[in-house]
């Protein structure tokens, strides 16, 4: 028997010790705290080195508290490595940020001047990030052992509703589960365990999917045969696919409203999903989700399941569910909002951004990002191409793609031979002389048009982009307008609830009944709003079927979708609304749209206004004339000769572009000649907030790039907001680089009052 080790060997100098075995030297993570934004190292203890990379939300100690944190970097040594504390454990059982989304949090972060924790943020749904992991579970049933014909019988007189909830598994094949027997039998649980313990059943648990489609029906539809002018586009978009990434351009589709730009989107997801790769579809309104997922959830009906959507009208639960819908790979097709660039699909083949000229795709809370400009920086980092869909491309799009810089792919007929509707331009001036009250909502145009298409089963929309009953209160003695204390702004009176309302701040308040000024009661409700022109046409029209889409009306969960689906089954024969209603939908019995007033968004004091006018009316003119009838447009306007609605008029895309950038290379330049930033100050000191921004300019102008345009600081077109007076600085640049860390420099130098928020915008879409 060989000699047994002495527990003392190597002590005394009686038998050597052997060297110790070699260790693996502990890896490090580098993590960013999610609340203050410091980057720490922490040990990776070797029960978590597994599931520990890049992206992996961790709980980590710091001083007497636990802290949520990301991990940026795995390193092999730190300065303090003999100092560190190890992570506690990590959130959730995968990472939650894949590498490229790390890399786009850092482009975004760079470019935006944002910090990284804001942006690592803002790519997490709220319930994704508090309660990561928390799904619903269900009980599982099968029927195992079945009691035969003479115990059942018993059983029934025994315990019969043990023997009812055998009957309805016996009924659904064998198996249920207990969500589905207590919508039959309210005791279900407690008789369900009773059959447990007596072996009859079994039970397991499985989760359950908060599915906000779950009750909808989807017919399946084919892909539909192209137009020679879509088969060469669709033959462009193929090359594109399979042209090395580093030679490979952004695609802008561009094509007039129903020329069946949509169709190309499917077909060339149709071709990605066949490479086994995935592909994220980017649209810019709530109101157009709904269509878009018919759309694709009939044409891949064979994967439907696959298909996640991600928008601000889930529920918390149904976001949290499709976001680890598509962390778990069980995505292969992710359609949402601005927010859902940010989706963690992995493998991506396509990005699609529709209506890519939508300002709803700029973010107007830190970080202040524009989704459609993070899609061409994302299909850059993933290697995939980006599609750009739109009837009237933004001006930085368009000029990109006249330059080479994009793949320009254009549409200029519709599908099926369609053709565009007629549209006439209204002169309201003259109209205004014939009503009593000076206000003209319907013209007598307008409205022998809309009788005619009731009369032949036709369907109207009608398009006002302001809410409410009226939009100014004012006093005709005095002059005063009824205004906003907190936002300076006048009130809108909402009739149904009779209350004045802040559009800004959301203020609410009785309307008055006499002049707060002059007490006098002669007080005048003027203009009109969605609520008004609903009222008027119920009045004009009393058969007709109306509804109205605005966010006074569309607030129940599903509303909108219900409302839209009315429509489209000819529920509805005129529907009027906002923005909500303007562009991307498809109703084919829609034969007149009508513009109640195009002069709202012209006359804003932003450099836009023109550009903004000439797309919302050239895509609320498109929603007509796409089923067999020709469509009829009318645009009611106070300024029938302003470009922006003539070029309207004529479907002149090209025309209107070259006199508008013409335009902005002369009095400017504006962008897309240039890059803009817009830096904002308020307080609820205007003097303070002007001279913060005044201070600001002063020590931007001593060391700006050469080709900078700075603008003096002035008051914000709103000038007040929510109690607080608001000033904006204008920068404009053809070296954004430089210019933003020129910025990035001055503003971590300067320390601002407490009693002042300063904001920074990079590339607005708005001066508001």
């Amino acid at each position: 028997m060989p000699d047994q080790p002495s527990l003392f060997s190597g002590m005394d100098g009686d038998a050597p010790t052997s060297p110790p075995p070699p260790t693996t030297p502990q890896r490090i993570a580098r993590v960013l705290l999610e609340e203050t934004a410091l980057e720490l190292d922490y040990l990776i203890p070797d029960d978590l080195a597994a599931r520990i990379q890049p992206g992996t939300r961790v709980h980590i100690p710091l001083q007497n508290r636990k802290e949520t944190a990301v991990v940026l970097q795995i390193l092999d040594d730190s300065p303090f490595a003999d100092k560190l504390k190890p992570i506690s454990s990590t959130v959730g059982s995968r990472p939650m940020f894949t590498a490229t989304l790390l890399q786009l949090a850092q482009w975004t972060s760079q470019y935006y001047l944002s910090p990284v924790r804001q942006v690592l943020r803002a790519m997490l749904p709220e319930a994704v990030r508090s309660k990561p992991e928390t799904f619903l579970s269900d009980s599982h049933l099968t029927l195992t052992n079945p009691p035969d014909a003479e115990a059942l019988e018993k059983l029934q007189k025994t315990a019969p509703l043990q023997a009812r909830i055998i009957h309805l598994l016996q009924s659904s094949g064998g198996e249920a589960t207990l969500s589905q027997l207590r919508q039959q039998l309210h005791s279900a649980t407690q008789v369900v365990h009773a059959l447990v313990r007596k072996n009859i059943i079994s039970r397991s648990e499985v989760r359950v999917e908060r599915d906000p489609f779950q009750d909808e029906e989807f017919l399946p539809s084919s892909p539909l045969t192209f137009t020679e002018e879509q088969q060469a586009a669709f033959t462009q978009i193929l090359l594109n696919l399979n042209t090395p990434a580093d030679e490979r351009k952004p695609i802008l589709l561009h094509g007039v409203t129903g020329s069946g730009k949509t169709e190309l989107y499917l077909q060339a997801i149709a071709h990605v999903l066949t490479q086994n790769q995935t592909a994220l579809v980017l649209v810019p309104e709530i109101s157009l989700t709904p269509q878009t997922i018919e759309r694709f959830k009939s044409r891949f009906s064979d994967r439907k399941e696959r298909i996640a959507v991600l928008h601000s009208h889930l529920s918390e639960g149904e976001r949290h569910d499709e976001w680890f819908k598509i962390h778990e790979n069980r995505a292969d097709i992710v359609i949402g909002a601005r927010s859902a660039i940010f989706a963690p699909l992995q493998n991506l083949g396509i990005i699609v951004v529709d209506e890519e000229h939508e300002p709803s795709y700029k973010q107007d809370e830190n970080p202040r990002y524009h989704a459609r400009d993070l899609a061409i920086v994302r299909a850059k980092l993933e290697k995939c191409p980006v599609l750009l869909g739109s009837a009237t491309p933004s001006l930085e799009t368009w000029t990109n793609a006249r330059s080479g810089k994009y793949l320009h792919l254009h549409l200029t007929k519709r599908t099926d031979h369609k053709t565009l509707p007629l549209i006439r331009v209204v002169d309201m001036r003259l109209e205004k002389r014939k009503t009593k009250d000076g206000v003209a909502i319907l013209s007598e145009v307008l409205r022998i048009a809309i009788q005619r298409r009731l009369d032949q089963g036709e369907q109207i929309i009608l398009f006002l982009n302001r809410r409410g009953f009226n939009t100014a209160v004012t006093c005709l003695d005095c002059g005063t307008t009824v205004r906003c204390p907190d936002c300076d702004i006048p009130f809108t009176f909402h009739k149904t609830d009779n209350r004045l309302v802040c559009h800004v701040c959301g203020m609410r308040s009785l309307p008055p009944k006499k002049c707060a000024q002059c007490n006098t009661p002669t007080l005048l409700f003027g203009g009109f709003g969605t609520e008004r022109a609903e009222a008027t046409l119920r009045t004009v029209f009393p058969t007709a079927r109306i509804a109205r889409v605005d966010t006074d009306v569309m607030n129940r969960k599903n509303q909108l979708r219900d409302t839209l689906r009315d429509f489209r089954s000819q529920k509805i024969d005129l529907l009027i609304g906002t923005q909500m209603i303007a562009k991307g939908l498809d109703f084919p019995n829609v034969t007149l749209v009508g513009v109640l007033n195009a002069d709202l968004s012209l006359n804003l004091p932003d450099f836009r206004a023109a550009e903004r006018t000439f797309q919302l009316l050239t895509q609320v003119a498109g929603r007509a004339g796409r089923g067999e009838i020709k469509g009829e447009v009318l645009i009611q306007t106070y300024a029938p000769h302003s470009p922006a609605i003539q070029f309207a008029r004529h479907a002149d895309y090209d025309g209107y572009a070259e006199q508008e950038l013409e335009h902005r290379s002369n009095f400017g330049p504006y962008p897309p000649h240039t890059h803009a930033i817009l830096i904002g100050s308020r307080s609820k000191q205007a003097a303070l907030a002007e001279f913060t921004l005044q201070n600001l300019a002063t020590k931007l102008k001593k060391s700006l790039p050469n080709g900078t345009i700075i603008h003096d600081p002035c008051p914000s077109p709103l000038a007040k907001a929510h109690g607080q007076y608001r000033f904006q600085l204008l920068l404009l640049t053809d070296k954004i680089r430089p210019l933003l860390a020129q910025l990035k420099a001055t503003l971590t130098d300067m320390t601002f009052p407490e009693e002042v928020i300063v904001t920074w915008d990079i590339d607005p879409t708005t001066l508001m």
